[in-house]
């Protein structure tokens, strides 16, 4: 049975995390910590837990904590993670990342988005991308998986098949992307005020979003070549879930049979990609770890559309997805 900590337990992924791992066959929730104004009991914290969890979240004890948890699920904000992942490896722990700390190779990258000096350079170099469709043979044994972006993770899959065969022109690449109000945090803002988000659509982040570089470097590692990314989320309405559409230039004429050939071959073995025969909705992924991904051509571009749960594919289940190929687990314990 693996034992799991979940650092950073009282935010939406954290609650995620519980909900997944509550009904896990081989892994076993053990510590659980936040600061101290998250801290209590974790069914009142979460009354949807209630009597289902006895766990307390309390204050991180690195010294208490390795003697609990062979692996750590590290919800903490990007430049405030890559502060404890040190400790928690060092303690003997393997870490399961969720910021934006060690997913972006380049340093220079890093700095120029987050705005801070990254301070864990030496623990970057040895991390693995965890998008397990894509990297599953480096995430196996890792001991720091860093767990990719909610809009990376939905854009990618819908391309990765056409840059792996070098179809699509790499310098012009749309992503156009709404993703539903949680994936902004927990903590209270006056733009995700209830009547200011209620019937309300809005872009953000316009070309500075922080996972537009993440998209280019993971979609260059597929291509074997620069990829350049025009990425513009949007927010909607809605609880969870991410709805991306991709416009990319063919090389070549591609009928839509051939596409949807390419697309099930691709992704015939991957357990939460499904390929569909029409554009995908939020509704139908969301509490799931799967992918739904339709890709079609319209006036002569090939258009690609993918819905994930941003909470779930997006950030908590798939965090579980690669804990379990770390550990050599069914992949989809807990996530069935």
């Amino acid at each position: 049975m693996i034992r799991v900590a979940i650092i950073g337990a009282s935010g939406y992924t954290g609650a995620e995390s519980v909900r997944i791992l509550l009904r896990h066959n081989e892994a076993e929730l053990t510590y659980l910590t936040a600061l101290p104004e998250g801290c209590g009991a974790v069914e009142e914290v979460f009354p949807q837990f209630k009597g289902r969890c006895a766990l307390q979240i309390e204050p991180l004890d690195i010294g208490k904590l390795s003697g609990l948890a062979d692996v750590a699920l590290c919800c903490l904000p990007h430049k405030v993670s890559m502060g404890f992942v040190p400790k928690l490896l060092d303690a003997g722990l393997k870490v399961i990342d969720f910021s934006a700390d060690y997913r972006l190779k380049d340093v220079n990258v890093y700095e120029q988005f987050y705005n801070v000096k990254h301070t864990d350079t030496a623990n970057l170099a040895r991390a693995v991308f965890g998008l397990p469709e894509l990297f599953r043979e480096q995430i196996k044994g890792s001991v720091l998986v860093a767990n990719p972006g909610c809009f990376p993770t939905g854009a990618v899959l819908a391309i990765a098949p056409l840059l792996k065969k070098g179809l699509i022109e790499t310098s012009s690449i749309i992503v156009n992307a709404v993703t539903g109000t949680s994936g902004a945090g927990n903590n209270p803002s006056s733009k995700f005020h209830f009547p200011n988000m209620n019937e309300n659509l809005f872009a953000y982040g316009i070309g500075t979003h922080r996972h537009m570089p993440e998209m280019e470097q993971i979609a260059g590692d597929i291509a074997g070549c620069d990829v350049r990314i025009l990425f513009q989320p949007h927010v909607g309405p809605f609880d969870r879930g991410i709805l991306s559409t991709v416009y990319c230039q063919p090389k070549k004429n591609l009928s839509n049979e051939e596409m949807s050939k390419l697309y099930n071959d691709f992704y015939t073995d991957e357990p939460f990609v499904q390929i569909c025969k029409d554009a995908p909705a939020v509704k139908d992924v969301a509490g799931t770890n799967y992918c739904h991904i339709f890709v079609t051509c319209v006036k002569g571009k090939v258009v690609c559309f993918s819905a994930i749960d941003n909470l779930v594919k997006g950030a908590s289940g798939q965090a579980i997805q690669n804990m379990n190929i770390v550990f050599g687990l069914e992949e989809n314990s807990g996530l069935k």
